[in-house]
């Protein structure tokens, strides 16, 4: 009988556990989508003070999408061969030094180079985070998916907000 409840009590520790890593998976994602989001909100502000072209601007927007959408399959075939759980801390620090790049940026090309890493740090990001977020799911695969992608959406919209409040 003891057994039994040793079993249980094992069982719940290691619910409670999975439920942290994917809070805390779902957390990530949330911080790695506020800084894609604070791309697209100060497109007018660099555009205003970079004296920027509409075609330039698109120029932006392709360079962030191209790396954070196109590259991500290739991440995700990589890391499905070798998962390298070491890829989120270093996509959110790749994220990050395009955010400092960004801030720091004194003309276009550094805009495109931030653009780009933003974009590439995302895209190391999200693949192995979405693997994680699957182990741990206990076998509530739906659960643990979308409890992931409530962070993320919830960054995405916080993004332009945090911009609107820094501006």
């Amino acid at each position: 009988m003891s057994t039994g409840i040793q079993t249980d009590g094992k069982s719940r520790t290691a619910q409670g556990a999975a439920m942290r890593v994917l809070i805390a998976l779902s957390a990530s994602h949330m911080l790695n989508d506020i800084i894609q989001a604070l791309l697209p909100a100060i497109f007018p502000l660099l555009k205003s003070q970079f004296t920027l072209s509409f075609t330039q601007i698109g120029l932006i927007t392709f360079v962030f999408q191209f790396t954070s959408s196109l590259l991500q399959p290739l991440v995700g075939i990589y890391t499905d061969r070798r998962p390298m759980p070491y890829s989120l801390p270093f996509g959110m620090g790749l994220t990050l030094c395009g955010l400092v790049l960004l801030a720091t940026a004194g003309g276009f090309p550094m805009i495109l180079c931030a653009a780009a890493l933003v974009g590439a740090g995302s895209a190391i990001f999200h693949p192995e985070a979405s693997r994680l977020a699957r182990l741990s799911s206990g076998g509530k695969h739906g659960f643990a998916q979308s409890l992931f992608q409530v962070g993320g959406n919830f960054g995405s919209s916080l993004g332009p907000l945090l911009a609107a409040a820094i501006i």
